[in-house]
Order: C-alpha cells, then sequence, then structure tokens
C-alpha cells in the first residue's frame, strides 16, 4: 500500500507535475538571460541625444599625438571600441576601415579605441591588419566607462553637434554603418 507524504512543506508533487516544474526553471534561466542581453541595449538607449563625453587618449598607429574628442566639434565622429583578443572586433575592423576610407574626403572621422588591451598590441595588429584609420589606446579603460562600453565590439556615433546619434554593440554591417554615418554626417 503506498504511502503519502505528509509534513510541514506539504504534499510531495504528484508524477505529473514534474515537468512543470522543468518548464518553470527554464522559463526564469531565458528570462535572467535575455535581462542580461537587454541590459547594454537599455544603457545604450539612454545615451542617445546625450552630449558626448570627453574622450582623451594616445594614438599609437595611423596618427600622432593624442585623440581629443573636444577637437572634433563640427565634425561627425565614429569611435570602435574593441581589442585584439577579441574575435568579433577583428571581423569588424575591416567593416570600420572600409567606411573610414569611404567618408574620409567628406570630413567624417574614425578613431579605433583600443581597450581592455594590452599596451602595444594595437599597433601591430593594425599593422598586420594593414587598418588606415587612427587608433589610440584607452589606457585604464577611461574612455570605454565613460561611454559606459561594457561589451565588444561597440560603435559611438556621435554627430557633428556633440550628441550621440547612435550605439552599437557586436558586429555591425556595412551597409548599416554606412547609414549610421551618414546620418551623423547631416
Amino acid at each position: 500500500m503506498a504511502q503519502s507524504r505528509t509534513d510541514s512543506k506539504g504534499p510531495a508533487p504528484a508524477d505529473g507535475d514534474r515537468p512543470l516544474y522543468g518548464v518553470a526553471v527554464a522559463f526564469v534561466f531565458a528570462a535572467v538571460l535575455a535581462g542580461f542581453a537587454l541590459m547594454p541595449r537599455l544603457v545604450a538607449a539612454r545615451q542617445i541625444g546625450a552630449d558626448a563625453p570627453d574622450a582623451e587618449a594616445a594614438y599609437v598607429t595611423n596618427a600622432t599625438g593624442r585623440f581629443k574628442l573636444t577637437e572634433h566639434r563640427g565634425k561627425a565622429v565614429i569611435l570602435d571600441f574593441w581589442a585584439t583578443w577579441c574575435g568579433p572586433c577583428r571581423a569588424e575592423l575591416p567593416v570600420v576601415a572600409r567606411v573610414a576610407a569611404r567618408y574620409r574626403d567628406a570630413g567624417l572621422v574614425v578613431v579605433g579605441v583600443n581597450t581592455s588591451d594590452e599596451a602595444g598590441n594595437a599597433a601591430a595588429y593594425a599593422r598586420d591588419a594593414k587598418l588606415d584609420f587612427p587608433i589610440a589606446f584607452d589606457e585604464g579603460n577611461r574612455i570605454a566607462r565613460a561611454f559606459h562600453v561594457e561589451n565588444l565590439p561597440t560603435l559611438v556615433i556621435i554627430g557633428k553637434d556633440g550628441k550621440i546619434v547612435a550605439v552599437r554593440t557586436g558586429i555591425t554591417s556595412d551597409s548599416e554603418l554606412d547609414r549610421l554615418a551618414r546620418e551623423a554626417m547631416r
């Protein structure tokens, strides 16, 4: 004769209820993952229309001196946050290079911001990859923090008025970056 369990925790779940428990656990897990995936987008959305923070870093290749965002007021600027160890960053860099070359004569400023990386890695990588747009090293990740960059690659597009037009995390296509560049140059 089967005995039913009754204690202070209540009756044991019936065998038919076990699949629902698995569904509930899967739902909670999916909700947590979705939250982590959406968080960078929510932070980025809050930045749209805001004044771009001041940014300054030493150029490591394709330019000399220091990159100072304030010196580029009146021009559209694309900041490409990347690292040499980041596979998606390396995949996106040729797209950034093509857009930089396409709009260089139109006054678009494109700067690669090497962040979360070892000093010296960016110059060697840029040379080997034949990147020809300026790259600055974000020592201590100060610029990345100022722009709330949490994932790489991240593109920050700044309009001529110094306001953030768009933020893209992950690999951006040539056509999408082209569209954003044209929008920022208006």
